[in-house]
């Protein structure tokens, strides 16, 4: 870090206190939608998360390819945006391709913690459907996190967890291996309240059983699993979710992460959307992005 950015970040952590974020995917799907390379639309989209009322985002590793990567962190700063925690995805399951995913994840943070970065989200790469990891594989994982979260918290980052379905088959097999077999000293989970849906649990059952390990909630809807165009009422009811988080005294980092499938009807601008999304966010956690 240089003396600015220094001095930067640190005028960041006094402005912007707030446990609300955005998740940056859905700009991946404004671009495809555009038929333009994610780089095209860089300045448009985090414009679009500040005129939507969000100080913080959380973009992931394919924002940090070398072709783009200035232009995202000169953008970042035009609009004044931080980012708590970044998402660097990557397998865990065999050595050469952890150590892969490490070494990116802290190459990925240290450009990150000028904008007050405290934590990397990983999501373990799946194997190809539809083979599953052997227990042997599970193993090497756990310990591959565990490195992983030592040499983040080093570097004073955490590491949080996250996953998609394929952690969740047999009745939730991975996802629980990896909550009972990795140490929370140096691993937290980040827990996708949407996707354990689409998993068949639910999602306030889960998050009991991960209890203070969850640092941060990804948060979305859907209408019979069909996503829906901005967070808001659907098959989730997030008020529990919300009234156990209080109650239990946690405070994970709420990450607003729309997306769309090919069916999910939209009637308004991607601007409105956020902007909806951000409101209700705010209305049902009792916060304040």
């Amino acid at each position: 870090m240089t003396r600015r950015d220094t001095l930067w970040a640190l005028a960041g952590f006094l402005s912007s206190g707030s446990r609300m974020s955005v998740e940056g995917y859905i700009f991946q799907q404004y671009a495809a939608r555009q038929k333009k390379p994610l780089s095209e639309i860089v300045e448009q989209a985090f414009a679009m998360a500040c005129q939507a009322g969000f100080h913080n985002i959380e973009i992931n590793h394919a924002f940090f390819e070398a072709s783009m990567r200035g232009r995202v962190l000169a953008s970042l700063r035009a609009n004044d945006l931080r980012m708590p925690s970044v998402y660097v995805g990557g397998a865990v399951h065999e050595e050469r391709l952890a150590e892969q995913t490490i070494a990116r994840a802290l190459e990925i943070a240290a450009l990150c913690r000028p904008f007050g970065c405290k934590a990397v989200v990983n999501n373990p790469d799946p194997k190809p459907a539809p083979a599953r990891k052997t227990d042997d594989e599970l193993a090497l994982q756990a310990k591959a996190l565990n490195r992983m979260g030592q040499a983040l918290r080093r570097k004073g980052y955490e590491l949080r967890v996250h996953h998609h379905t394929p952690e969740l088959l047999d009745n939730a097999r991975e996802w629980r291996h990896i909550l009972h077999n990795t140490d929370p000293r140096y691993v937290a989970l980040c827990l996708d309240l949407d996707w354990v849906h689409q998993g068949g649990f639910t999602p306030l059952d889960l998050l009991r059983e991960a209890g203070p390990r969850v640092r941060e909630i990804h948060v979305r809807n859907s209408n019979n699993k069909l996503w829906l165009e901005s967070f808001e009422d659907g098959d989730i009811d997030y008020r529990p979710i919300a009234a156990y988080l209080e109650k239990q005294r946690l405070q994970p980092l709420v990450v607003v992460e729309l997306a769309y499938r090919e069916n999910t009807s939209i009637t308004r601008s991607l601007a409105d959307d956020l902007r909806i999304s951000r409101i209700y966010a705010e209305r049902i956690f009792g916060l304040e992005a």
